[in-house]
């Protein structure tokens, strides 16, 4: 009936609440052994109320069971591996052995005399296999083939030496047969140590330039003076060949640069400036030469004449005829100079000793003081001087023959 109600009839409002509560989303959980065990536990305690923290804690136990079988099983597998193989157990692993000072034996121990040859042997075999020929080493050998591009020499190795024809000499060889027969012995530097099949690689020309330039330094070294004869020139100067060398003469260092073109094919006399076989430099001068060939003539105690160069604030510098001296303004005078300029002045010729010949920087040292009789003569009766100069030299050059 309508009106009447019944209370006993189940309440639809409570199913639906049950049902909406069922349909509610998992909440995400952290997956720890600590946290999941409090949430077993809160669900354990609160039956009434479940949720779906009691599926995920019965995943983790179900997770932790399958691990410990898992373990089990693989100690039970290695133990049946062990028993089967006693051998293989870590136990029955021996250790290896390490000899102490007290079980020491030398019972392997071998002597020289074991071995198929003595230290006199060994040293023999190195010797044999010793390569020969270094870069740079001078070597002495015969010929024994001749091809197009080269020659072999027999140097005592295992294999010849090998040189290239343009190795041969200095400039253009024209009879190559003619010049090198088989069975000619020359000397030889290497170039080019062993290669592959043991052969190295040497020359004639760079044995014979090598030794141009250790002539020419010794001349050099000496002073000596040489006639080259000029077959070129270029922008800066003359070329000449010194030894085998290309030696370079600049303009500067010419008696005539001014017209250096027209000295080419005319000989020449020079001195050494420069000698560097490093950088391959030879720089050669004739008015080094001219200098050098007046001091030739130049001894100590002479009496020359020359004329004033130039008054500089330490003294003057005197034209001796192709060189020039240094008179100093303590060799001037035994007196006070006030100013150089009250004695000599540029263009005049005076009459003054030489004390000091450096060849080899060259300087030449001139005094007047030594013409005086007392001092400050000079000041007072300079052309008195002058003219006793050739009677007053000789009371000096008794002085510089004593010191002889």
């Amino acid at each position: 009936m309508k009106g009447v109600s019944n209370n006993n009839a189940p309440k639809k409002n409570n199913s639906k609440g049950n049902q909406s509560e069922l349909k509610k989303p998992l909440q995400v959980l952290q997956l720890n052994k600590k946290s999941s065990s409090n949430d077993i536990s809160n669900n354990c305690s609160t039956k009434d109320k479940p949720s779906a923290n009691t599926d995920v804690s019965h995943l983790i136990q179900q997770n932790d069971y399958e691990l410990k079988s898992e373990q089990l099983n693989a100690n039970s597998l290695e133990k049946e591996h062990q028993d089967k193989n006693p051998d293989l157990s870590i136990n029955n692993i021996e250790k290896p052995y390490v000899p102490n000072e007290e079980n020491k034996l030398y019972v392997d121990e071998r002597t020289v005399d074991d071995f198929d040859f003595d230290e006199d042997q060994f040293l023999a075999a190195l010797n044999d296999n010793e390569p020969i020929g270094l870069t740079g080493e001078t070597i002495r050998g015969k010929i024994i083939a001749l091809e197009s591009d080269g020659l072999y020499i027999d140097i005592g190795g295992k294999a010849p030496g090998y040189m290239p024809k343009k190795e041969c000499g200095l400039g253009v060889i024209t009879n190559f047969k003619e010049k090198f027969p088989i069975g000619l012995e020359m000397e030889v530097l290497v170039i080019k140590e062993q290669n592959a099949d043991g052969m190295v690689t040497v020359s004639a020309r760079a044995l014979i330039l090598r030794k141009s330039w250790d002539k020419v330094s010794e001349i050099s070294k000496s002073g000596e003076l040489i006639d080259v004869l000029a077959n070129g020139f270029n922008r800066g100067g003359l070329t000449c060949d010194v030894e085998g060398l290309r030696g370079f003469i600049p303009r500067s260092q010419l008696e005539d640069g001014a017209n250096y073109q027209s000295l080419v094919n005319k000989t020449l006399k020079v001195a050494f400036l420069e000698v560097n076989p490093e950088s391959k430099k030879l720089v050669l001068s004739e008015k080094k030469a001219t200098l050098l060939q007046k001091y030739e003539t130049l001894e100590l105690g002479q009496l020359i004449e020359g004329k004033v160069l130039a008054v500089k604030p330490y003294g003057f510098f005197i034209d001796l005829g192709g060189a020039s001296g240094l008179l100093h303004q303590s060799s001037l005078t035994k007196g006070n100079i006030r100013d150089l300029r009250e004695i000599f002045v540029e263009g005049e010729f005076i009459k003054a000793l030489i004390t000091e010949i450096d060849r080899e920087k060259g300087r030449i040292g001139l005094d007047t003081a030594l013409l005086e009789n007392s001092p400050g003569e000079l000041l007072i009766e300079k052309e008195k001087v002058m003219n006793e100069a050739i009677e007053r030299a000789q009371k000096a050059q008794a002085l510089f023959q004593r010191k002889d």
